[in-house]
Order: structure tokens, then sequence, then C-alpha cells
């Protein structure tokens, strides 16, 4: 059992609280997710969960963990240079607990895992390793230690469809407690048992971290049911003072005209304006009580705001692509052959298929082929955002590269809608986490009136907080998209027509052929 008391984490930077006065348990066996805004701290708690020493250089902080967890196993968001340079056998040895595992030992974990066994005294580079083999090797490595619980920062990240359904089936079957963050809401609504919010309601007021013992779904339905009827009764209290008000203005503004007409050669009329002024100055004491009590607007935080601005789309006549390549290859390693897509205007594409096939090798194909057209307006984005990103700007220097106030205004109030804080927009990009450069990327988007998306991974980084936002927001787009995923939620919400990318080329499936 995790128990954390009273625990205040402070970013020593912008001397942001990220988290204050926070207590919580994780309970044997209980599977808790960490959800919140980029930014907000979720990577932090976890690294303190499992060594202080990870946040100190950084971060301040108080608190304390009570009792004893057990073993504890630290899955980090990254691979060291180091390690990805290393071999697997390398990356293995490094455990304290591999080599007392017996050869029964490692084959039971291998099949846990789903991982060749005599993989763990393999040569290969980890480097040479798809996304869902190394989450695998890793997990390996820390089921050597036999945790109690399991830390994990953003496991599903890069990682295929095939690999996500495993890694919900291990998730499930892990005998010990499991914290871990994801942005991949279909991953947490099947598998987390209960719910740690980190959340940033305003600028200037202090953040509110609350543990919740429910499923996400029921979470997030009873959050927002709740939110809604605050909401309503805060208006509702809100109009119902507002005439009070109006009412007690005008029975003023009377006694108070009374007051300055009447002649001094009527003191007694005088006295009794006085009396009536004083039940009136009286009643308004009595309405401002009644205000500090009445029930006030949530403070919650809010989901960003994104949307594409009309007057985007293309006929659905018009070609956008045509693609034929009869071999589609990365130097000499040939990927696929014969591959065709045609998409024509306003239509949603979504390209799946296993980690390392080749599904980003063609979606640059496809860029380069659209960003050349003078007949459309497309852009890109990689997984790899600092191929578009010009790192050592600040947001607004990037969103708005006139310099005049009137669009640093504008980029200022487009960053405040997907919740950038004032010191991130004066930060330079690569200080940003993932979610927020992702932000920027469509943001940009947005501003420029792009009629083509080209995307690789485009949710992978959003929260579950804004991911729904931004899925409304590509579903509404009246462009064409594009697009590479492994979100479920996205290639079920956004895209109307799905292809599973094989060796073969491209394969058109049905959405119940993969989502049941």
């Amino acid at each position: 059992m995790l128990q954390v008391k009273g625990l205040t984490l402070t970013h020593r930077k912008d001397l942001r609280t990220l988290a204050e006065d926070f207590s919580f348990v994780v309970g044997d066996g209980d599977k808790a997710v960490i959800i919140g805004e980029e930014g907000n701290g979720k990577s932090t708690l976890l690294k303190w969960v499992c060594d202080p020493a990870l946040v100190e250089s950084y971060c301040e902080w108080s608190g304390e963990i009570a009792g004893d967890p057990g073993p504890v196993g630290y899955l980090a968001q990254d691979l060291s240079e180091e390690e990805k340079a290393g071999s697997i056998y390398d990356f293995c040895a490094a455990s304290p607990f591999f080599f007392d595992q017996t050869p029964k030992e490692l084959a039971d974990i291998a099949r846990q895992l789903r991982f060749p066994a005599g993989e763990f005294y393999s040569e290969r580079p980890v480097s040479s390793l798809s996304g869902g083999e190394k989450i695998k090797l890793q997990l390996g490595r820390l089921l050597f230690g036999r945790p109690a619980l399991l830390l994990l920062d953003e496991p599903s990240s890069d990682v295929d469809l095939e690999t996500l359904e495993w890694l919900e089936g291990f998730l499930n079957g892990f005998p010990g407690s499991v914290v871990y963050i994801s942005h991949d809401e279909a991953l947490i609504e099947n598998t987390a048992t209960m719910v740690l919010h980190m959340e940033h309601p305003r600028e200037g007021r202090p953040p509110r971290c609350t543990a919740h013992r429910l499923d996400y779904q029921t979470y997030a339905s009873q959050r927002a049911g709740a939110i809604a009827a605050q909401t309503q009764q805060a208006r509702k209290e809100k109009e119902e003072y507002d005439r009070k008000m109006e009412k007690y203005r005008r029975i003023q503004q009377s006694v108070e005209h009374a007051q300055n007409a009447i002649s001094r050669q009527n003191p007694s009329g005088g006295r009794l304006l006085k009396k009536k002024m004083h039940a009136v100055l009286s009643m308004g004491r009595r309405f401002e009580r009644e205000a500090e009590e009445m029930t006030k607007l949530p403070e919650v935080e809010e989901a960003i705001f994104l949307r594409f601005p009309e007057g985007t789309g293309i006929p659905a006549g018009k070609a956008v692509l045509d693609l034929c390549l009869p071999e589609l290859r990365a130097g000499e390693r040939v990927l696929a052959r014969d591959v065709r897509l045609h998409v024509s205007g306003g239509e949603k594409v979504g390209i799946f298929g296993p980690n390392g096939a080749g599904k980003t090798t063609l979606l640059r194909e496809i860029q380069a082929q659209l960003l050349a057209r003078r007949d459309l307006r497309a852009a890109y984005m990689s997984q790899d955002y600092a191929e578009t990103l010009p790192l050592d700007q600040t947001p607004v220097e990037y969103l708005a590269p006139e310099g005049d106030v009137p669009s640093e205004t504008k980029a200022r109030t487009y960053l405040g809608s997907i919740r950038y804080t004032r010191q991130e927009v004066s930060h330079p990009i690569r200080e940003l986490s993932g979610g927020q450069k992702a932000k920027l990327l469509l943001t940009k988007m947005v501003l420029d009136g792009v009629n083509v998306l080209i995307l690789d991974e485009p949710t992978r980084n959003f929260s579950p907080i804004s991911g729904p936002r931004v899925r409304e927001a590509l579903r509404a787009y009246e462009g064409t998209v594009i697009s590479v995923s492994h979100d479920r939620k996205f290639l079920m919400e956004v895209c109307d027509k799905l292809y599973r990318f094989t060796e073969n080329g491209l394969v058109l499936v049905e959405k119940e052929e993969i989502f049941v």
C-alpha cells in the first residue's frame, strides 16, 4: 500500500506550486491513473514517489510516504541516450536482480510480456526495438525485482494497437499496485480503478489535487455533473441577487433623493428619512453577507478551447492526394509494396499498423507531395516536434513573427485559450512539455487557415481533459485530414476512413473489424 501525506511540490524556476498538502492512499491491487493538463506536475509526482532525489534539482518539496510500499519499479518517460545506445543484454544487466533470475523465472517473465526469453541476452541495440518492444523490455527489467508497486510514466506512448491491448491486460493482471500516467483515454477507461487529479484552476490560485476511488468514466461523469449543477445553482442565485440589488438600489436612490429635496423647515420629516436610510443601509449590509454565502462558480481547470476557422473546406470532388508507390523504402529496406491511397476533399483518413512498419515514412512521402502543391494550404505535424518548431523562439514569437502589438496580442489570446500560463508564453519552446508543443502546432495551423492537415500521432501528448476537445475540433474541421495514429478514440471519432498499413500496401478496413 502506498500512503502519501501532506505532499507539497514547488517548481524552483517559476515558484509555481504543483501540489499543496496532497494526501492519498493507493491500496493493494489498485490501478491509479494520474490525470491533469500538460505541465501540471504529473511526472514530478511520480518521480517523487519513486525517489525524492529525482526532483530535487528543480523542485522543492515537503511531505512524506507513510509506511513501506514494498519494492518499487519505476518506468521513466524516456530511455537515456546511454540506454538506447547499449544492447538489450546491457540494459537487463543494469538491474541488480537480473543475474538472480533462474531460466524458469526468466521464461515466466517473458511469457507474461509476450517477449522472447532469449532476447534478454541479445546483443541487439535497444535503439533498434519498436516502441512496443521497448516498453516490454523496460517492464521486464522492473519485474526482475518483483515489485509490489509499479510507477509508470506514459507506458502507452509510441506503441501500436496490439501492444496497447496487451498493456491493458498486463495492468489489469498485475497483482500489485500501479500508479501510472497515460494520455490514452481508452487505456485509462479499461484499467484505472482510481483517479488522482492534479488541477491548476486559475493563475494565482493554489492547485487542487484530489484522489477519487472511482473508475475514470464514473469520475469524469460525476465531475461533469457536479460542475454543471454547481454552475447552474451559482447562476440562479446570482440572478436572484441581482434582482434584489436592483430593487435595493432604487429604494436607496429614492431615499437619497427625498433627503436632498426635504426642506430644512421640516425637521421631523428629515428624522424619518434618516431612520429610513439607516434601514436601507442595514438592508445593504445584509445583502453583502448573503453574497458571501452564495454558491460560487466552480473553480475547475477548464479544457483547452480549439476551433478551426470556417471556410477551410475543399470541394468533395477535388483530388487532394492520388498516391501510387510501387515500393516504399527506408534506405535499402523495402517497407511496403504497391502503396496506393486516394484522398478527396473533406475526407478524414486514419492509418494504423505495427510499430516500425513504415507509417511515418509513408506520411513523410505524403507531406513532401502536398506541401509542394500551390493549390492547397497544407501543414504537417511530425512526431518529432523539433522538426517544425523553432525551439529557441518563444510561443508568442512563433505565432506572431511580425512582432507588432496587434499580432502579439492575438497570439497571447490564443495561447491563453489553450491553457498556456503567463510564464510559458515567454519560455523558449524547447522548455515546453510535449503536450504544450502539440497545442502550439495546432494553434499555428488554426491561425494559418490551412485546409489539409498531415498529422503523425496528433493526440499522443494530450491529457484526457484536453483530448476530447482536440478530437471535437478535428471532427468539426472542414478541411482534409491524413493521419497516422494508434489512438483508438481518435480513429473512432475523427476518421471516416481507416487503413491498415501492411507490407503489401494499405488495406481499407471497417471500424467494427478493429474496435469491438
